[in-house]
């Protein structure tokens, strides 16, 4: 059966293969950034070392995450996050003139731009990558983010994706209505409740037609939103059974979108620690937690918890006994911290960490460890896991966050690849040059109707 066949066939058909793509995080708590062997998180030399690492690996994408305001501790920056994330579409592009078929996928979110302007910087980036341009979409709507724009937090939580759907279709539309039978470009306008477009894209369609579209969204607006758009989810379900149900969810959505059982590729979000033998990944793996969540980790935590200043409470001796001073946790301590009901959390966890006997430092390693999302063992190991993924199509591949920069992706690309490749589940060369066929897409279809005349939405 071809790409093309497959996307759209009513019957959901395993590829057989796991594709790789590396998540280079910016602000963030599961990157070590204060070990020796760590890198800057903002010099150009780390980007471009673990980009070709990956190209290298025959990894299929290479993601930049957006941050479009530091999460703050205790009202202040915080300083014991990783710092600084250049912008994506500035680094991507950089990038681009180091790589030669890795796919660059930029975090852009919909409430922050106008779609006129973002479809023309990324089918910029599409041209002068040679067709290996890819958008993440994610959107927003809180005040504390929109502060640093001039429209403020303007977005109802509800009508956040009623937007992002606008957003996206005026995108497409943009993209579409190059080299139409009436001429090179066709005029696209928009009215809707947030802005008003009227405009006739300034450039051609790249090697893969338009940029390949990821949709980060998990809630059931996000995934029926990804099922009506994108191209592939960024998921949160790596463990083989959720994983398992959540292809099954989206097969089911996308076919109610009207799309086939196969047209949305799923790579969820992983962490990998590996090592020659599973004795020594588990050592490796309490080194890394040990870094990950030290002991001003550990209480700054907390802290983002209660609100207030723990600094005076011993990391290796109980959680506090004084309560939060807030009620539930606002949207500044980012989204890992945003809506916890604070007291009644403080309760559950001191009885918790009582009843295990759980020191501050410990208990936080608990809860911040990412179980799920970890692959730990031997290569050979993993990869007799990874094979069995590929078999039932749970995924499409594994979307990889090291938690080493720049070189954590060195064990995955020299030890896990070859095992797998020799399982028969792993590329061994990139099918062309462009995202779109490295990930097995095909050429988006649009009709007369769909690219002709305006787009009137909310």
């Amino acid at each position: 059966m071809t790409q093309h066949n497959r996307a759209n066939s009513g019957v959901f058909e395993p590829s057989g293969k796991i594709q790789f793509g590396i998540f280079f995080q910016g602000v963030n708590s599961g990157t070590i950034w204060k070990a020796a062997e760590s890198g800057s998180q903002t010099d150009f030399e780390s980007f471009r070392r673990i980009a070709q690492t990956a190209e290298r690996g025959l990894f299929a994408a290479f993601f930049l995450g957006e941050g479009l305001r530091l999460r703050e501790h205790l009202g202040r920056p915080h300083g014991l996050d990783v710092v600084g994330r250049p912008d994506a579409q500035t680094m991507l592009a950089a990038l681009a003139s180091v790589t030669k078929n890795i796919g660059l996928v930029a975090t852009q979110n919909t409430t922050y731009n106008d779609p006129a302007d973002l479809a023309h910087r990324l089918a910029s980036l599409d041209l002068i990558s040679g067709g290996r341009a890819a958008w993440n979409i994610v959107t927003t709507d809180n005040a504390w983010t929109g502060a640093n724009f001039r429209r403020g937090g303007y977005l109802d939580h509800a009508d956040r994706y009623k937007h992002a759907e606008a957003f996206v279709e005026t995108a497409k539309r943009i993209w579409d209505s190059w080299e139409t039978p009436a001429g090179p470009a066709r005029r696209v306008l928009h009215e809707g409740q947030h802005y008003t477009v009227d405009v006739t894209p300034r450039l051609p369609r790249s090697a893969q037609y338009r940029p390949v579209l990821f949709q980060a969204g998990d809630s059931p607006e996000g995934r029926s939103f990804a099922a009506r758009h994108a191209d592939v989810i960024f998921s949160a379900h790596p463990k083989f059974d959720d994983a398992v149900e959540f292809r099954k969810d989206l097969v089911e959505r996308s076919l109610a979108a009207g799309r086939g059982a196969n047209a949305v590729q799923i790579m969820p979000a992983s962490e990998f620690i590996l090592a020659p033998t599973a004795g020594e990944a588990l050592e490796k793996k309490e080194w890394v937690r040990s870094l990950q969540i030290g002991p001003q980790q550990a209480v700054a935590y907390l802290e983002q918890f209660w609100g207030r200043e723990l600094s005076g409470y011993d990391p290796d001796g109980p959680l506090p006994e004084i309560d939060p001073v807030v009620e539930e946790t606002s949207e500044t301590r980012g989204s890992g911290f945003h809506g916890a009901k604070a007291r009644q959390l403080a309760d559950q966890w001191r009885a918790e960490a009582k009843d295990k006997g759980l020191s501050i430092r410990q208990f936080v390693s608990s809860k911040t460890a990412r179980v799920d999302a970890t692959f730990t063992g031997s290569y050979t190991a993993v990869a007799d896991r990874l094979a069995e993924y590929a078999r039932v199509g749970a995924v499409d591949g594994f979307n990889i966050s090291p938690w080493l920069i720049p070189t954590g992706l060195d064990d995955i690309v020299n030890h896990l690849v070859p095992e797998l490749q020799e399982r028969g589940v792993y590329p061994t060369e990139y099918a062309g040059s462009t995202l779109r066929e490295n990930l097995g897409l095909g050429t988006p279809v649009r009709s007369a109707d769909e690219t002709a005349g305006a787009v009137r939405a909310s």
